[in-house]
């Protein structure tokens, strides 16, 4: 095990989480950036699928304690995405920027896909509304924001030369 490349990983995910209570209330937009999506799926390509599980649900069990009318909703979420995406990493393991997008994308819809459903806080058109126009948008703009976000931390969380 690499200690530097651990730390360095720990590191963009603890700057990640910041990032989410930090930057997205002052934003303030309808459909807001998800930093905790992106920690998660970055993280969790790099452990195991029980690790990544545990990583998301700890994650998802935070930003839970803040909303506490949809208490677990999150928990549920992060643990799924982050258990999907360390199963699929051999998937995602070429340096793609289109396929993180991709990757981003599917990560934070269906976190707000699984989030909606559990909150059970909408129904009707207010539900289809919500998973069909602003999820997606929302996921777009967390692409978008992710894939910049890898390009800005390569040099951190990629391996150093020896």
């Amino acid at each position: 095990m690499n200690w530097t490349r651990t730390a360095r990983a720990i590191l963009a995910f603890v700057v990640l989480v910041l990032l989410h209570y930090t930057l997205r209330p002052l934003l303030g937009w309808r459909t807001p950036v998800d930093f905790l999506v992106i920690a998660v799926l970055l993280s969790a390509v790099r452990v195991r699928p029980g690790a990544a599980a545990l990583i998301g649900f700890c994650t998802g069990l935070i930003a839970d304690s803040l909303t506490p009318s949809a208490f677990g909703a999150g928990a549920l979420a992060m643990t799924g995405i982050g258990a999907a995406a360390s199963w699929l990493k051999a998937v995602f393991f070429a340096d793609n920027v289109v396929l993180h997008g991709f990757f981003f994308f599917v990560g934070k819809w269906a976190f707000d896909i699984v989030y909606v459903m559990t909150e059970r806080r909408m129904q009707g058109v207010e539900l289809a509304t919500q998973l069909l126009l602003w999820s997606p948008l929302s996921a777009a703009i967390t692409a978008v924001a992710g894939i910049i976000l890898l390009l800005m931390l390569r040099p951190v969380l990629e391996p150093q030369a020896a």
